[in-house]
């Protein structure tokens, strides 16, 4: 049985299903068991916001062994009327840490900064 995280308490300026991609994007192996620790979710949690991501064209993958690999599709335009015209990768810029910043910093450390 999935282990609940310690929820969060609050709003946020950013969804779930943009906390997700963001962990693909740092790291297109990323277990699902490690997308659900960062982003404080259960594992049935991830698994659905994976599959909405999928169904919608957002993101696919390709099975490997025991090893899922993820594939972003950058260019597909944000869904909301708010957004129009904005991309993944757009998005994807200001979640993701970059490699420079990635290099000086220990991965939790950087982690908690976002």
């Amino acid at each position: 049985m999935d282990e609940v995280p310690v929820s969060h308490t609050g709003w946020t300026f950013v969804t779930n299903h943009a906390r997700v991609l963001a962990a693909i994007a740092d790291d297109p192996n990323v277990r699902i068991r490690d997308i659900a620790a960062y982003c404080r979710l259960t594992e049935r949690a991830v698994q659905r916001i994976i599959s909405d991501l999928e169904q919608d064209g957002y993101l696919s993958h390709t099975r490997d062994g025991r090893t899922n690999t993820y594939r972003i599709e950058p260019g597909k335009v944000l869904r909301h009327p708010a957004e129009a015209g904005l991309t993944v990768a757009s998005l994807l810029s200001l979640l993701v840490q970059d490699e420079t910043t990635r290099a000086s910093q220990p991965a939790v450390q950087a982690r908690h900064e976002q």
